[in-house]
């Protein structure tokens, strides 16, 4: 039985060139078996466009980088099977993130941005000591940390995300799925108010719509919409009694 004929039609961009407008771009490949996005793609580089900009570094969707549109989804390619997909499949950039060329966008910034908003670091007031004994933690408080940790910043649920398709302020999944791990973990002394100056506002766990993109494109199945309940939760019952600082 004869191999599949894909067809790849993928949008060409590069900013640094802006005088070649936008455009989609076909190729045609023979299906090989076990072939992911990523290999078609490294393909179509090797074979017929060493133009062709995408990134990738792990090939085991633990990197998060070759995360894209593929046929109107948020996907690694790297994760993504071509006997999954119809013989026509299309391939955009992701949304939200700047555009460096083609496939490849820069989310690195966006999540460091990110980083800084929530604060994304243990705080605590206690004096380190090298000599003394690791503080214990029980197995259910370090399960929960470790599930948020999962996280592969790839950018696939903040590029489904209808808020964050409007408004560039919000933190999206990630971040708030970040602030749930800092907010379970013990060692953070943050208060409940220094958490809601973070996120007790449509920035953060008030500004989703509950349309749950983020669980359905996340590739590492997270339970974001989950670490969202809880964060507005605590956020909620901050509210009540919170009066924000002065400025």
């Amino acid at each position: 039985m004869a191999n599949r004929q894909l067809t790849f039609s993928i949008f060409r961009y590069n900013p640094h060139t802006p005088e070649i407008k936008p455009r989609m771009q076909e190729y045609r490949l023979e299906e090989l078996p076990g072939m992911t996005m990523f290999v078609a793609l490294n393909k179509i580089r090797e074979e017929q466009d060493p133009t062709l900009m995408f990134d990738f570094v792990c090939r085991a969707a633990i990197c998060g980088s070759c995360a894209m549109l593929i046929n109107g989804k948020p996907r690694l390619a790297c994760k993504t099977l071509a006997k999954d997909l119809p013989a026509r499949i299309t391939m955009f950039p992701l949304p939200v993130f700047k555009l460096i060329g083609d496939l490849s966008v820069d989310t690195g910034t966006w999540f460091r941005h990110m980083s800084l908003k929530t604060e994304a670091w243990v705080h605590s007031n206690k004096q380190f000591d090298p000599a003394k004994p690791e503080d214990r933690m029980d197995n259910e408080t370090a399960l929960k940390i470790y599930e948020a940790e999962r996280c592969i910043e790839c950018g696939c649920c903040i590029a489904g995300c209808a808020t964050a398709n409007i408004r560039e302020d919000f933190l999206g999944a990630a971040g708030i799925n970040r602030i749930a791990r800092f907010m379970v973990d013990p060692r953070d002394e943050r208060t409940g108010e220094q958490y809601f100056e973070i996120m007790g506002t449509e920035e953060g766990a008030f500004g989703c719509v509950g349309l749950m993109a983020c669980d359905d494109n996340c590739p590492m199945q997270l339970p974001l919409q989950m670490q969202l309940a809880f964060v507005r939760r605590k956020m909620a019952a901050v509210g009540w009694k919170y009066k924000p600082q002065a400025v």
